[in-house]
């Protein structure tokens, strides 16, 4: 993600993005901590995810990442990118091979759609492009999929989002 002249994080504008743009790779850790954190973070208490002795009785090597902390990676992956205007509208992923501590996953994308009618019409300000994720580790690939989002236009006044609480805040 790039700064503004003043250290500010910098959203990234529809009209700078191109079909075809790679993203530059994110090269991430995977270790016990991270995975026993994040599924406690997503309330995911299986014992897959935090007890190796039966984690290996159900026939794995060792504990291994919940498909929540690998959304949740995705999604970190496309806003570092994008930038903090940037409003994750559809991530559709599949896993693969585990990942277990002590593997590396090497996320990486690219743009695959980018929609010029949607931004004539869509009325929020933002249009929306698409990308294609691949997270790998040593085992193959661990997450593959595409993620939607929607990227503010150039001069176009933003219409607020949807509140999370349904208006009530």
């Amino acid at each position: 993600m790039s700064a503004s002249a003043s250290g500010t994080p910098r959203t990234r504008l529809y009209e700078e993005v191109s079909v075809g743009e790679s993203l530059p790779e994110l090269v991430l850790a995977i270790t016990r901590t991270l995975i026993v954190a994040g599924a406690i973070a997503s309330r995911d208490y299986q014992d897959v995810h935090h007890d190796p002795e039966l984690a290996r009785a159900r026939g794995s090597e060792d504990i291994f990442m919940n498909i929540l902390t690998t959304n949740g990676l995705v999604g970190r992956y496309l806003t570092d990118w994008a930038g903090p205007g940037a409003v994750l509208e559809e991530v559709a992923i599949r896993l693969g091979a585990p990942n277990q501590p002590g593997d590396t996953m090497t996320l990486t994308g690219a743009v695959t759609e980018v929609r010029p009618d949607e931004a004539r019409h869509r009325g929020d300000g933002r249009a929306s492009v698409t990308v294609a994720i691949r997270g790998a580790n040593s085992r193959g690939n661990h997450v593959t999929g595409t993620v939607r989002l929607a990227l503010p236009r150039r001069g176009a006044a933003l219409a607020p989002l949807p509140s999370l609480d349904g208006g009530n805040s």
